[in-house]
């Protein structure tokens, strides 16, 4: 396959799995609101933590005693981590309720920011991540998070490393790359 088809399945397959993603953060929100507004992004940071963690959980043991595997914690580090960067941005709020569509649009872009993170990175890894297992991008997702939680706790402040905001990024793209995986097994992954 030449370079130029894959990086447009990269793009076709990294769209759909936005469109999953979307559907799911538009159906809470209806059901839910922008309560999550109401969260500091340590507590973003924690959810993210605690659906990586039952990741890997369920590899490790290989069942899962709640009907939810694998696909649904990837498809929630996703969304916590775009409204994570949200709540750096805005800061989180007393009264969390947000327009809709406002939220949405906000959600989206942060999303496509992360596809065009991948997008440039892919050029320069070559599709390295194809080769990846999916264990790999859950371990990676709990390292970025330990890092988060340590420049979190020193509010904010890195002496060289990159800021919670682009660990967030990552934790999407990693995230991102698994769920391809899933949603598209029978592809050649080499």
């Amino acid at each position: 396959m030449s370079k130029s088809n894959k990086v447009n399945k990269t793009d076709e397959q990294f769209e759909h799995v936005i469109r999953i993603c979307t559907d799911i953060f538009t159906k809470k929100m209806k059901d839910y609101g922008t309560a999550w507004r109401i969260l500091r992004p340590s507590s973003m940071t924690d959810q993210i933590f605690i659906k990586a963690q039952r990741i890997r959980s369920i590899e490790t043991k290989g069942v899962s005693k709640v009907d939810e595997g694998i696909r649904s914690e990837f498809i929630g580090i996703v969304n916590y981590a775009a409204m994570g960067i949200i709540q750096l941005e805005l800061g989180p709020a007393e009264q969390p309720e947000m327009d809709h569509e406002e939220t949405l649009k906000m959600f989206l872009e942060k999303l496509q920011n992360a596809k065009s993170l991948m997008a440039d990175k892919n050029h320069d890894y070559d599709e390295a991540w194809r080769k990846m297992r999916i264990s790999s991008f859950t371990d990676l997702i709990l390292m970025k998070l330990h890092r988060t939680k340590q420049i979190e706790d020193n509010k904010g402040k890195t002496l060289i490393s990159e800021g919670i905001d682009a660990n967030y990024m990552d934790m999407i793209n990693y995230a991102i790359f698994a769920l391809i995986k899933i949603e598209f097994p029978e592809e050649e992954t080499i």
